[in-house]
Formats: structure tokens, C-alpha cells, sequence
């Protein structure tokens, strides 16, 4: 489900990158003009824009999380559960086990 979503994002992103080649002016005086202060907009373009950065940027955070390999925190093992696959795989004997699994807590 996150990569589906992710995918979302990078393809919104790909779509709204096309709006910004699509400028109609000719020269900087042609138009409505060009940046935040052109056109009339006043500080309402200024915001819009920082709006319009700060989602591009939002959706390229997200879709590089949604894309990795979960090398977070919440995708490690606990130390009982690694305890356990060890004296699984005859890493350890039974009293290590047992002397660790005491130390745990356990």
C-alpha cells in the first residue's frame, strides 16, 4: 500500500512538472510576468507559491520514505526474538540461552 501511494506521489509530481515549462510569455515584460509580485497577486503568489515548493517537496520526501527499505527502527527484531532464531540455528547452547533469556528478562 505505501508503494502504491508513493507511485501516486511520483506521478503527481511528473505531472505537475509540466505546468511549469508551460509558460505562455515571450520576455519578462510580456504576460502576466513572472515570480510572486507579477500579475496583481501581490503576497497572495508569494504564498501560493511557497505552498505549491513546500507540497513538491512533502511529495519527494514521501515517495523516498515510501521507496526505501525499511531500515527504520520499527522494522528490526527485538533482542528475544534474535535470542530465539541464534538458539534455533545452534548458535548458541542451552545455557547460553538460558543465561541471556535471564538477563532479558525474560
Amino acid at each position: 500500500m505505501t508503494k502504491g501511494i508513493s507511485l501516486m506521489a511520483l506521478s503527481a509530481l511528473g505531472s505537475s512538472a509540466g505546468a511549469a515549462f508551460a509558460d505562455s510569455a515571450d520576455g519578462w515584460g510580456d504576460g502576466f510576468g513572472h515570480m510572486m509580485w507579477g500579475g496583481g497577486f501581490g503576497m497572495f503568489g508569494g504564498l501560493m507559491m511557497l505552498l505549491f515548493w513546500g507540497a513538491i517537496i512533502a511529495l519527494i520526501v514521501f515517495a523516498v520514505r515510501g521507496f526505501s527499505s525499511g531500515s527504520g527502527p520499527g522494522s528490526k527484531s527485538d533482542a528475544a526474538e534474535i535470542l530465539r532464531e541464534r538458539y534455533a540455528k545452534g548458535e548458541i547452547d542451552d545455557e547460553e540461552y538460558e543465561r541471556r533469556k535471564a538477563k532479558l528478562g525474560l
